[in-house]
């Protein structure tokens, strides 16, 4: 019976695992060295560090490939390129409450607003459209609840005496001659 010619030889097994090994004794250091600069871990190092060389390896089996550097940058490179795609991959999934618990704002960035006299020009519009405008900012209710609740006719009919209220407000307050800041405390 004769050997089957997919079989590889003993000696290409050991030669290929002792370049494994140089080049793991000589790229591993610099790829740990990025990697732990760019805050990964040595774990990560070493993950990144073997898809870096299967990825090498798989190349250096390609027929027209010729490395325009040494190995150890070359793999180098290729451990750079994943990190970067990993930490980018990272970044993207950053959830909301953690943007919560990392930025906050000072109770003083949004000015206070003199509410007592927000409230008079509300109140200077008629009760109606107070509680119309309170319904619809405040309690959030759909335009046909308000409409319902109100007795108008359609939700449309809900929506342009929303709008006219809101004119009131907006005439009063042309008609004092006030701006956004007269409102501040």
């Amino acid at each position: 019976m004769e050997a089957s010619t997919s079989l590889i030889e003993p000696t290409v097994l050991l030669d290929r695992r002792e370049v494994f090994i140089k080049l793991y004794k000589s790229a591993f250091p610099l790829t740990a060295a990025f990697i732990s600069k760019m805050g990964g871990t040595l774990e990560e190092s070493r993950d990144i560090f073997q898809d870096a060389l299967v990825i090498y390896y798989e190349k250096s089996l390609q027929p027209h490939f010729s490395p325009a550097l040494a190995a150890e940058p070359y793999i180098l490179g290729i451990a750079k390129h994943l990190w970067i795609r990993k930490f980018r991959k990272q970044a993207q999934m950053v959830s909301l409450t953690e943007l919560e618990n990392t930025i906050s704002i000072p109770e003083d960035y949004f000015p206070a607003v003199d509410d007592q006299r927000l409230l008079s020009f509300l109140e200077r519009s008629g009760r109606k459209c107070l509680n119309l405008l309170k319904a619809f900012y405040y309690e959030s209710l759909p335009m046909k609840e308000i409409a319902t609740v109100f007795g108008f006719s359609t939700d449309r009919s809900a929506t342009v005496q929303k709008y006219k209220c809101l004119e009131k407000v907006r005439d009063t307050i042309k008609e004092k001659s006030l701006g956004y800041e007269d409102f501040l405390k």
